[in-house]
């Protein structure tokens, strides 16, 4: 469904893909991706850096509302590889506060993206971070939301710079509004 890919160990070869949206063997429509839930922005963080470093195909979403524990986010990630996204967790001492079966719709994580076209602006929201920039030569024209102490200096640093020219906001801020910011500037890239 994702087209998730899955991590290779060295001298393994890779399994054939199984058809979108089941699992190898499973039967149409069975349950394909799984949340891990974290006690505080800060572990979803640190776990998406891990298994991203780790190589697994992983993504931050908004947790659906049955599952909130006041954490604003939950990591998607392919549910097949559970036990091996776990233990690699574990070995960080980074254990999630729970591995959620995805399913039924109303399970499903939220993405974080929202997408507003202003006709000459193109603004992407990540969480309660916003980036907007001019379709034409896509150069920043502001950046707003947050209320962390660095959000200015974010600001500072990127209004008035092309995507390809500004800082990536996880390099230069060091809150969760950097972290939300730099979500909302790579999905403006793709998008870009």
């Amino acid at each position: 469904m994702f087209g998730w890919s899955t991590k290779q160990k060295p001298g393994r070869t890779a399994p054939a893909p199984a058809p979108k949206g089941s699992a190898k063997g499973a039967p149409k429509g069975a349950i394909d991706r799984g949340i891990l839930v974290f006690e505080n922005t800060s572990e979803v963080i640190q776990a998406e850096k891990i298994l991203k470093k780790a190589g697994w195909a992983v993504r931050v979403m908004g947790p659906p509302p049955e599952i909130r524990t006041g954490c604003d986010l939950v990591i998607e990630f392919p549910l097949i590889e559970e036990l091996h996204i776990v233990r690699e967790l574990h070995l960080a001492e980074l254990a999630p506060l729970k591995v959620v079966p995805v399913t039924a719709p109303l399970l499903a994580p939220v993405d974080l993206f929202q997408t507003k076209d202003f006709g000459d602006y193109l603004m992407v929201r990540a969480a309660n971070m916003k980036i907007t920039i001019a379709k034409a030569d896509g150069r920043i024209v502001n950046i707003s939301g947050g209320g962390c102490p660095d959000v200015p200096f974010l600001a500072q640093q990127m209004v008035g710079k092309t995507l390809a020219e500004a800082p990536r906001p996880r390099d230069v801020g060091h809150t969760l509004c950097g972290y939300a910011l730099d979500l909302a500037y790579e999905e403006l890239r793709r998008q870009c």
